[in-house]
């Protein structure tokens, strides 16, 4: 007699529909928590048995009674379209939801000596990171995301991978930081040694790498430089 297996459930496949369109995994998450909420919201019923009042209906509470952002209802409101259009197959009807207030404000920029006072109250790995933010213009997941690979200290380069809008692009890599930088590699080479001795040491690797280089995990070239502090 053999063993019938379990069908994946719904938070799953909303999952693997999302990997399968190669959406960001903290989008992923993101769009995952927003489901969750929506579920709750309506006292776990199933999204088949809801449609466009059910949608609305969590949508305007987010506006009205939790007086959340124009893009954070934004955000909600694109996971719940991919929950309907790519995974149940439906459109939804989206008149009469309360929409949140855009409030316009202007932006807030430091100054180049108040970027310097900053800096200047940094140390360590802190400092590294708000030095590439500020000297190569990487946004602040792109700098925790750099690997040992994508430092080219000879042409003072830096790769940055799966960027805004899923896309690779070249920048300058701060001759001020060039030594500081290498610095902080003999140490993180330290650390990944002391891992793999201990039987750790691997990183997660991009799209289906892993299968193909099943070893490359492990190996200097795609460690992080900014690595976690624990395991």
């Amino acid at each position: 007699m053999t063993q019938q297996t379990k069908s994946p459930g719904l938070i799953q496949r909303y999952r693997e529909k999302l990997q399968t369109r190669h959406y960001a995994r903290r989008t992923v998450k993101t769009y995952e928590l927003w489901l969750r909420r929506f579920l709750r919201f309506h006292g776990m019923r199933h999204p088949r048995d809801m449609g466009s009042a059910e949608v609305n209906a969590f949508l305007t509470h987010l506006a009205v009674d939790l007086k959340v952002s124009a893009s954070t209802q934004n955000q909600a409101l694109a996971s719940l379209l991919f929950l309907y259009r790519e995974l149940l197959e439906r459109d939804l009807e989206l008149e009469g939801v309360v929409r949140a207030r855009t409030r316009r404000r202007l932006p807030v920029v430091l100054s180049e000596a108040e970027v310097q006072t900053v800096r200047d109250r940094l140390e360590g790995q802190p400092a590294l990171v708000v030095g590439l933010l500020y000297g190569s213009g990487l946004r602040l997941m792109e700098a925790l995301r750099l690997r040992v690979k994508d430092l080219h200290f000879e042409r003072r380069e830096l790769t940055v991978r799966d960027g805004k809008g899923g896309k690779d692009r070249l920048t300058l890599l701060p001759q001020s930081l060039v030594a500081e930088l290498q610095r902080h590699l003999l140490g993180v080479r330290r650390l990944h040694q002391a891992d793999l001795t201990a039987g750790w040491g691997r990183v997660l690797m991009p799209n289906a790498l892993a299968r193909k280089y099943p070893n490359a995990d492990r190996e200097w070239a795609w460690q992080w430089v900014f690595p976690q502090e624990h395991r």
